[in-house]
């Protein structure tokens, strides 16, 4: 009877011993001794939201990515339906950067009282195809009523649809854009549609490739 006294006394002992190191591994571990709770969830940087990475369903490693930093110049064809004479002109020439969760933002070359810096959203709609709707809230933009060294009146904005193939290397990208002008009413005062042609920013780029 002591022998099986001493036998269980000494599982016991073990089993207190096993749970008294742990606790002291959790407390060197700095473990809260609580149901960890979703807001006080921090990821790493490089560990965003797995949800996040796929809503731009750009991560499927099979070909180069349109994230990253892009020159891109905005050719007008059409104004309002009308061809424009010489084949076009420049309208806009932009720094945009692409980002992992579907955003995008435009850094514009025009006046910053025209509001040069708008957002937008896209999708991958095919192995190098893309669509992107950019909606600009600006002050005068392609208004020609208003001279360039003027603040003009508000109007409600601009929406800039485009869709783009990206060239299998990576490295440039082209497409289509349609620019529709809105005032406060919601009445479209301007359409254009062109063509569009970036190349990727790199740190070794120059500034001389963005003019």
């Amino acid at each position: 009877m002591r022998a099986i006294s001493a036998k269980w006394m000494s599982c016991i002992g073990a089993a207190a011993l096993v749970v008294t190191m742990t606790q002291v591994a959790a407390a060197q571990c700095g473990l809260p001794n609580k149901p960890i709770q979703r807001m006080n969830w921090r990821p790493m940087v490089r560990g965003a939201n797995p949800w996040l990475l796929r809503t731009s369903d750009d991560d499927d490693n099979d070909g180069p990515s349109i994230v990253g930093m892009w020159h891109v110049k905005f050719t007008a064809t059409q104004q309002n339906g009308q061809d424009i004479p010489g084949g076009g002109a420049v309208i806009d020439n932009s720094m945009v950067v692409w980002h992992h969760d579907g955003t995008e933002i435009m850094n514009s070359s025009r006046s910053a009282q025209d509001g040069n810096f708008c957002l937008g959203v896209w999708k991958r709609t095919g192995k190098f195809s893309y669509q992107l709707n950019h909606i600009p809230w600006a002050g005068n933009i392609f208004d020609p009523s208003v001279p360039p060294n003027v603040i003009g009146p508000p109007q409600a904005g601009v929406q800039i649809l485009e869709y783009i193939t990206l060239d299998p290397s990576g490295k440039s990208y082209s497409g289509t854009f349609t620019l529709t002008g809105y005032d406060t009413t919601g009445n479209v005062y301007i359409v254009f549609k062109g063509t569009l042609a970036a190349t990727r920013v790199t740190p070794d780029t120059p500034f001389s490739d963005l003019l």
